[in-house]
């Protein structure tokens, strides 16, 4: 083999697919029974195709797009149109959205939520200052930002509550922490700092959830397999979690969990940042790179789909999206196509409210949730054909979701020490991409990158 690569994610498998197209060995370790990671796809229990993962693509998302065209999958935009439902302390109310995230408040026009004139200048002034910090913020080199130490060592929460003691003001940002495409995480477990950079390198205001896949984004990865493997039969090895990477001046060998030994030029480890730690390597990784990669955890969501018999939320001029203080349910949104089949709301509940509901039993969480889309979309919510749910934290090859974030002080500790790849060992995956980590565009660009550095790296054909 010319190239190893750990993880049949999105990431890797791009990186396999461009080094193959490159006339290069490759092979595959991974260590579910299954090719995707994060982007899995399931069929529910009346033949739907649903996303337990991620399954939105954006505006500005270039590779994403172009993928999908040349995989032969379609697209069709999010379902945005008619009034969202905005909830705050007990009080729901139906809104337009603005024209663009930036105006908004958490989607909605903010002068339709009837907020006071103190919310609503506290929620803009809060903004601007946000905004302000985000241009100012290296998306490279954070750690270059102006002030970048203090930023780095105040929580958001202590950020947002120094600047308005309005907790409907501070209610964006937390949400930016715990639902945003970046998220799973609670404001008090990350720097200002860190959510500023998440903004400035997969930015909200580029409408990050556009469009989404007809037929789930699921059937990318199963396409990059098949033809990986009818290209180079036997080249993707599936249950084969790796456990040591060994390299020396002439190649790498990796060691999976059946003892099997894989020796190639060099490797590509495309797996979230957390579990890297769980692989030997010798040499050993940077004390730097440790700490990094332990300060660096991956956030906590469950993923609800509620399958309905019919989109009955359109049918009453609302649109699916939902968003708010509710107990569990931070995000709503309709994620069926323009035809309405299938009639699919997908819920995502972050942070610590993840962790305290996957620890109650499954009667329990399911009447909990049903709550929240009653209180969201009304009686006929309750009564959902099937209400799936997808703990992510549960998932030990993923660790979580969406993402990793990096706990105050490591932006300016040890991530600026750390070097870029370790030797052979080149960093792929999502969360190393330098523009929409978190992302699918982030993993393929990722991969991309990755497989170019290794491609660079091997002697001429």
């Amino acid at each position: 083999m010319d190239v190893l690569i750990v993880g049949a994610g999105l990431s890797g498998l791009v990186a396999a697919r461009r080094l193959q197209s490159a006339g290069r060995g490759v092979r595959v370790l991974e260590a579910r029974s299954r090719v995707g990671g994060r982007m899995l796809s399931s069929t529910s229990a009346n033949g739907s195709v649903i996303d337990l993962g991620g399954q939105w693509g954006g505006a500005s998302h270039h590779r994403f797009a172009a993928l999908l065209d040349e995989l032969a999958l379609e697209r069709f935009a999010s379902h945005y149109g008619d009034r969202g439902v905005f909830h705050w302390r007990g009080s729901r109310v139906e809104a337009p959205l603005a024209k663009d995230f930036a105006s908004s408040h958490l989607f909605f026009k903010p002068e339709s939520l009837g907020l006071t004139a103190a919310e609503l200048e506290a929620f803009e002034d809060l903004q601007r200052e946000f905004s302000t910090l985000v241009a100012q913020v290296d998306p490279h080199q954070p750690w270059r930002t102006p002030n970048a130490e203090q930023l780095d060592r105040v929580t958001v929460a202590q950020w947002a509550e120094r600047h308005t003691p309005i907790p409907l003001a501070r209610l964006p940002l937390e949400w930016l922490c715990r639902v945003g495409g970046s998220g799973g995480f609670e404001p008090w477990e990350a720097s200002i700092l860190h959510l500023a950079w998440t903004q400035a390198v997969a930015p909200q205001t580029e409408s990050p959830e556009a469009w989404l896949v007809r037929g789930g984004a699921g059937a990318v990865a199963q396409r990059l397999a098949s033809a990986l493997e009818a290209q180079a039969p036997g080249c993707l090895r599936l249950n084969r979690p790796v456990q040591a990477i060994v390299q020396d001046s002439h190649g790498v060998c990796l060691v999976d969990s059946s003892g099997e030994q894989h020796h190639a030029a060099s490797a590509i480890v495309a797996i979230p940042p957390p579990l890297r730690l769980a692989i030997r390597f010798e040499p050993p990784l940077s004390a730097a790179l440790s700490a990094l990669l332990q300060r660096s955890p991956m956030g906590a969501m469950i993923k609800i789909l509620a399958i309905y018999a019919r989109p009955f939320w359109r049918e009453q001029g609302l649109n699916g999206l939902g968003s708010g203080d509710l107990p569990f349910l931070e995000l709503t949104a309709d994620s069926g196509p323009p035809e309405g089949q299938p009639a699919v709301l997908a819920g995502f509940i972050a942070g610590e409210r993840a962790l305290r509901l996957g620890a109650m039993p499954a009667l329990q969480r399911r009447q909990l949730v049903i709550d929240d889309l009653v209180a969201y979309w009304g009686p006929e919510a309750a009564k959902p054909l099937e209400l799936v749910e997808h703990n992510w934290n549960k998932e030990p090859w993923s660790g979580g979701a969406f993402t990793s974030f990096l706990i105050p002080g490591t932006w300016t500790g040890p991530a600026r020490l750390a070097a870029a790849n370790h030797g052979r060992v080149i960093w792929a995956g999502s969360e190393v991409s330098p523009r929409w980590p978190g992302y699918f565009e982030g993993a393929i660009e990722a991969g991309e990158r990755a497989a170019a550095t290794a491609l660079s790296e091997l002697p001429a054909n």
